[in-house]
């Protein structure tokens, strides 16, 4: 026993190892610039770096407008690193990579428990190369942070049903999870929540999570910071925090955004994890056929709850998916494990005998297509028939990297199965899968797509006329309209506002700016008086002084 023991531990040990080092590239590989993203990067940046320089950290607000509309723990989280590591982009997005990296890891351990350990390393892989979960884990925002922790409440709960003799702790755990998830992201900690009702439901005979205090009583107690912000906020500024709390899930539940139906999730899920996402779908039928699989409600009954959840809101947007995505890439793992074993001849099924070969050939000519596309762009051939755009031409290394990888898949087929290298098992052939995928995506990183997202403010600030100014001196601001800072609504207010490094005052009239001083002005505002001299202008923001009184 003692002997299987150091076996499993030194397996954990290497597969853990084995999926920070798949990992952390990704996340860290750029061209060696950064911008945030206005929404929502800069949004929870500014609220966390006016808490951190203010000394206010119950009141999240921009230039004097209330924000109650989130729970604060990201802010918190995020001046907290801004006040070990300093304020910037790069700072910004490190609870966010970190997070990403625990949650591969409990991906890991809850697929060990539902699955086996084979499969739950493939899972962990698979998450990691998924493009919008790899982006959401790239940027300032709270997304990867609380699927981390409902991860961390789930594997708790899994974890106080198999081990009784620490049922006590892991309960209490689960319970805190999910509170600390409300501190992190307020309502929305709910819907992977009640995902799990199938599960706490259905198999309550066995786990008896329901009728666990234990449970209520870390929830409870994980509670008290969020009770706390709200009573303490309350006594400051009394029901418009409570208003603006619960608009924001009113507007969440009856706002349509870009026309999405209640299909949204249906098409654009399945595209924004491609390939993933049509080995999930197989793993899902695989698990509905095979009774083997001991958690089918969690595997499929969750998901498909919290997809039904998603699609009933009125406000449809792809990043509301990514708590679908750990048990996606679960359900990839079942069919790639699937695979592999007919391609090795492991495993005989009378229908499905020529479906590696098949998805070898189809991927592989998909490969060659976006092979010859990379191909023509890098001869300019192709750029001129469709108006030289740009943005196209900065994909060709990524359409080069994934056409010759794909194509890597029929020729390590026929390989085997042609000319009888059979020292190219199914290990090979899931290889080529995985790192056709991590090399597109280390590209797109290396070339910047995964974390420059507004260059243009850098250019601009980084003038040497304005960086001596911005340095040396605080800017004030004069705008009458600060909502683009509670919605987002003016991208350049909010960029310039984390960017400058020091903050002086809003005005709301130019006349009312001190002699001397620089200031930001909004675009509403035309600056025509000789007393003030303009040094830049980005997107209709022009970076002045007053001269005279």
């Amino acid at each position: 026993m003692r002997h299987v023991a150091k076996i499993i531990l030194k397996t954990k040990a290497s597969h853990y190892l084995g999926l920070i080092i798949w990992i952390v590239p990704l996340l860290l590989f750029n061209n060696g610039q950064h911008s945030l993203m206005p929404q929502d990067e800069a949004m929870y940046a500014v609220r966390a770096r006016w808490m951190l320089e203010s000394g206010d950290w119950i009141t999240p607000q921009s230039w004097g407008e209330l924000v109650y509309e989130k729970t604060p723990g990201f802010y918190w989280l995020l001046a907290a690193f801004y006040k070990i590591f300093g304020i910037n982009e790069v700072t910004s997005r490190l609870p966010a990579q970190i997070a990403c990296i625990f949650s591969l890891l409990l991906t890991y351990e809850i697929a060990v428990i539902l699955l086996n350990r084979r499969i739950a390393w493939l899972a962990s892989a698979i998450l990691g190369v998924s493009f919008l979960w790899l982006q959401s884990s790239r940027l300032a925002t709270a997304n990867t942070v609380t699927i981390c922790v409902a991860l961390l409440g789930f594997y708790c709960l899994l974890k106080a049903e198999l081990n009784l003799k620490y049922h006590f702790y892991w309960s209490f755990g689960a319970g805190f999870s999910f509170a600390l998830g409300f501190l992190i992201r307020g309502q929305l900690i709910f819907v992977p929540m009640i995902g799990l009702l199938p599960y706490l439901i259905w198999e309550h005979s066995r786990h008896r999570h329901l009728s666990n205090p234990i449970f209520y009583l870390g929830f409870v107690i994980g509670l008290i910071p969020s009770l706390a912000w709200f009573w303490l906020s309350w006594q400051r500024y009394g029901g418009i925090v409570f208003e603006q709390f619960f608009a924001l899930a009113v507007r969440i539940a009856a706002e349509k955004r870009n026309g999405n139906s209640c299909l949204f999730y249906l098409w654009n899920t399945p595209l924004k994890t491609f390939p993933w996402g049509f080995f999930s779908l197989w793993g899902t039928i695989l698990i509905l056929r095979h009774p083997i699989f001991r958690y089918r409600l969690i595997l499929v009954g969750c998901p498909l709850v919290i997809l039904t959840e998603i699609s009933l809101i009125s406000t449809r947007l792809p990043h509301y998916a990514l708590i679908l995505y750990p048990v996606m890439a679960m359900q990839a793992a079942i069919a790639f494990d699937w695979l592999c074993k007919i391609y090795d001849n492991k495993l005989k099924t009378k229908y499905f005998v020529s479906l590696p070969r098949n998805l070898s050939y189809i991927f592989g000519g998909l490969g060659g297509l976006i092979f010859l596309a990379a191909i023509l762009l890098y001869t300019d051939i192709l750029p001129i028939a469709i108006g030289k755009d740009v943005d196209i031409i900065s994909y060709r290394q990524i359409a080069l990297i994934l056409g010759l990888g794909w194509l890597t898949l029929p020729l390590i087929w026929i390989a085997r199965h042609r000319f009888g290298k059979t020292f190219l098992t199914a290990k090979y052939w899931l290889a080529s899968w995985l790192l056709t995928a991590w090399l597109a995506l280390a590209a797109t990183g290396a070339i910047g797509l995964l974390g420059n997202y507004n260059p243009d403010v850098k250019v601009f600030l980084q003038q040497r006329a304005i960086a001596r100014v911005l340095e040396n001196n605080s800017i004030n601001f004069v705008v009458q309209k600060t909502e683009a800072l509670t919605t987002g609504g003016d991208e350049a207010l909010l960029l310039l506002t984390f960017y400058t490094p020091h903050w002086g005052q809003r005005f709301k009239q130019i006349q009312q700016l001190p002699p001397g001083n620089y200031a930001w002005v909004s675009p509403e505002f035309s600056v025509v008086s000789t007393a003030y001299r303009q040094l830049g202008t980005f997107r209709g923001w022009k970076l002045i002084q007053f001269e005279n009184g």
